[in-house]
């Protein structure tokens, strides 16, 4: 297997606290797939005509903060096995930590362009971006003081946006997943040290500031988001990519089915680790470079602007066209060879002049809609690895980063 270098994952002349320990990290603050088929449509008040949008089908839980309303809308039709010879689909998940509008337009911006697009995407919702400042006491962080956070809180008014937005995000076919809450990255607080009681304590709270969102902000104006959070919540990414290993427990025992925290992982099909599906961000070819650099925009801009997230304007152009190239270079060599999925991590941030949210959209744009390519969320793509035959995955594990199947697809399955 390919060895990806130390200095790949942490950033050009970047220790781990600065690159991999700080993957992940964002501001809350202002700055200075393609789904396989078609679902019910939304209205113009938010709402999904059909099952799972309302209406009579509507179940309130708890305070009303949430709502069970069926089925989720616009998923695609059950997954197959893959049939002898048969070349697997491309996928690609794009997905993003935090999940928070802060008056930027990100969050909206991406759902139009997915829905363009014909893709699902995961969103890792922080807990604490659903939580009013004024609450904070509310969160009792492990080993860091009452109400602590080092991403801070929203305003009230980005609170309702964000609500607004991740309703809307899974009426239109997307993941909700979770970012946990306070993203602690360093210092005897860190995720790092966390125990398995304690992820699943920081977890219980995380789910209590979704679900009880109304008690909390005293809002009884504003709709519930239209699902179960305790039943749809599969998968997580932990801050700066930190503490899975002490996370995997407490996630078995919830019954999670992946986990997407692990830093370094390779353009290699992927196995369970501890019984979850282990989805890391991945090495890809770093324009310019001899090394790789991780798929994720935090990664890119700390070998770009060596981890400022304000870099030179005059550099913005060409780090844009590298990140886009970097990304396209990714797809590309998993696409022309092994077909391993490729993930992209990602931030609602305009960190060096929102280059990177530009370099997304361009990706999305170029690979949309190519022969076998599905753009699909990260519980779409278990659902469709929970459904082959274990020794077919295990075959296409034999393929290495940009290794194709010698022979064509046929004859490398009629080997296994």
């Amino acid at each position: 297997m390919r060895d990806i270098s130390r200095r790949s994952l942490l950033g050009a002349g970047l220790g781990a606290a600065a690159a991999v320990g700080m993957a992940g990290c964002g501001s809350p603050q202002p700055p200075e797939g393609r789904r396989l088929d078609p679902g019910p449509s939304e209205t113009a008040d938010g709402k999904a005509e059909g099952d799972g949008a309302g209406g009579e089908d509507v179940r309130q839980i708890g305070d009303g903060s949430t709502a069970d309303t069926g089925e989720q809308p616009n998923q695609p039709s059950a997954p197959v096995p893959l049939e002898p010879g048969e070349t697997p689909p491309q996928f690609v998940i794009f997905s993003w930590d935090g999940a928070g509008e802060v008056g930027t337009g990100l969050f909206p911006r991406f759902l139009d362009l997915a829905k363009e697009h014909d893709a699902a995407m995961t969103f890792f919702l922080s807990g604490i971006y659903l939580l009013p400042e004024s609450k904070k006491s509310l969160y009792r962080p492990p080993n860091n003081r009452t109400g602590a956070s080092d991403i801070g809180y929203l305003t009230d008014a980005h609170i309702k946006e964000t609500l607004g937005h991740i309703r809307r995000a899974w009426l239109d076919g997307h993941e909700i997943g979770t970012h946990f809450n306070g993203h602690f990255c360093a210092g005897s607080g860190s995720v790092a040290r966390w125990t398995p009681a304690q992820w699943e304590n920081e977890i219980d709270q995380a789910v209590s500031f979704v679900t009880e969102w109304r008690t909390n902000t005293g809002w009884t104006d504003l709709e519930p988001l239209p699902f179960d959070y305790r039943k749809e919540l599969v998968g997580a990414r932990t801050p700066c990519l930190l503490g899975q290993d002490n996370l995997l427990p407490a996630a078995r025992k919830l019954g999670w089915r992946y986990d997407a925290s692990s830093p370094g992982g390779t353009q290699i099909w992927p196995e369970k680790r501890q019984g979850l599906w282990d989805l890391p961000l991945q090495g890809i070819p770093f324009p310019g470079h001899t090394f790789e650099v991780l798929s994720m925009d935090y990664n890119i801009l700390a070998n770009q602007s060596v981890n400022s997230t304000q870099g030179i304007p005059s550099r913005y152009p060409a780090w844009r066209a590298q990140a886009t190239q970097a990304y396209l270079a990714g797809f590309d060599r998993a696409y022309r060879s092994n077909r391993a999925p490729f993930f992209i991590g990602n931030h609602f941030e305009v960190w060096n002049g929102g280059i990177y949210m530009d370099a997304v959209e361009e990706t999305i744009k170029r690979i949309a809609g190519k022969p076998d390519v599905r753009l699909v969320s990260f519980r779409q793509f278990v659902d469709w690895l929970d459904v082959q035959d274990p020794a077919v995955l295990a075959k296409l594990r034999t393929l290495d980063v940009g290794q194709s199947p010698d022979g064509g697809w046929n004859a490398f399955f009629k080997q296994a």
